[in-house]
């Protein structure tokens, strides 16, 4: 077995479950921001950081 990947919210090797890679743009380059067993660590990973405290859309008023 080659090394594990370790989820960033729960710590788990991602290979074991149905994993989500995450990237982020530095400078126009792709880079590795995250890996998470599933949508459901993904998902409380951005709740207990408070990843979308403030976060929206584009939005215009009519």
């Amino acid at each position: 077995m080659t090394d594990a990947i370790a989820c960033t919210y729960c710590g788990s090797d991602v290979r074991r479950h149905d994993p989500v890679f995450v990237e982020e743009l530095e400078a126009g380059t792709r880079v590795a921001a995250g890996a998470f067993c599933n949508y459901a660590c993904l998902s409380s990973h951005i709740d207990a950081a408070g990843l979308a405290t403030g976060a929206s859309c584009e939005w215009r008023p009519e």
